[in-house]
């Protein structure tokens, strides 16, 4: 069950980052979910480390968000330019 509230939240938070980062983001939903996923557990990791929140604690979803909007600029900027 817990694998499953995973995927969604990184889901839901994949799909605020691309929302709110600018720019032309086109990916599939696994591309998506990772990159939620993928915030969250930056924020994570880093959040805990550094001791800005806790386990359950509503800043994280924030932190989240903002792990996978830098996840999404990153892979803008690494990404290889399609020739129109």
């Amino acid at each position: 069950m817990i694998v499953l509230y995973t995927v969604l939240i990184g889901f839901f938070i994949g799909l605020i980052a691309r929302a709110l980062k600018p720019g032309d983001d086109r990916m599939g939903l696994l591309a998506t979910t990772l990159f939620g996923i993928g915030g969250a557990l930056i924020a994570k990791y880093v959040g805990n480390k550094m001791g800005w929140y806790g386990d359950n604690d509503p800043l994280g979803f924030i932190a989240a968000l903002i792990g996978a909007i830098i996840l999404l600029t990153i892979y803008s900027m690494v990404r290889p330019k399609k020739k129109v």
